[in-house]
């Protein structure tokens, strides 16, 4: 059952790798680039800290350690775990796989752009969606940076849909912990009395 899943996950890469066209080559280029985003995120922090002030300050520190987890758990866990090689790194695929920049690390589940940017969305969504209606289409961005990693060749589907998955439990677990200390602090500040 494992290798007719592999199988089929195999076919949807080939498939989805090989409907490129090269005016678009560039600009997964940039998407799939992680320091092409970072002025958004300094943007992002900007923001919540100027709009929230203290609070803000936990805010862009819980989100900063669930992205660090979702990474850590992805790159120095599952992948070395798993060991599976990444499409580009597969000898009998290498003359079907459009690559557009390097073919990265040897193993690629679960993916670490998955993880780090489903991660950042679903914090964000959790930290200020009674504030920010809209703030939902991160997942739309998380979707686009992690469907680039297939377009520039280097992971298969299944290593997207489960390194989101467990982008999202970092991110659940670290909001968890958010809350809890959110509520130490609020049981554990003197009350001025009133007068």
């Amino acid at each position: 059952m494992i290798e007719k899943i592999k199988e089929w996950d195999t076919e949807l890469f080939l498939f989805l790798n090989q409907l490129h066209i090269p005016m678009m080559d560039m600009a997964m280029y940039w998407i799939t680039d992680r320091w092409f985003w970072f002025p958004f995120y300094a943007l992002i922090i900007y923001f919540l800290i100027k709009k929230f002030r203290l609070q803000g300050v936990w805010m862009v520190l819980t989100i900063i350690v669930a992205v660090a987890l979702a990474d850590q758990a992805a790159s120095s866990f599952f992948k070395p775990y798993f060991s599976r090689y990444r499409p580009c790194h597969e000898v009998e695929l290498q003359p079907l796989v459009h690559v557009v920049r390097g073919c990265g690390g040897q193993y690629g589940f679960v993916s670490s752009h998955a993880a780090t940017t489903f991660s950042f969305a679903m914090i964000m969504w959790l930290l200020v969606r009674q504030t920010f209606r809209h703030i939902y289409f991160l997942f739309a961005w998380a979707a686009m940076v992690s469907y680039s990693r297939i377009y520039v060749g280097v992971h298969y589907p299944l290593d997207l849909v489960f390194g989101s998955m467990v982008g999202i439990a970092c991110a659940l677990l670290c909001y968890l912990l958010y809350k809890y200390f959110e509520k130490w602090q609020i049981n554990n500040t003197p009350q001025t009395p009133v007068t």
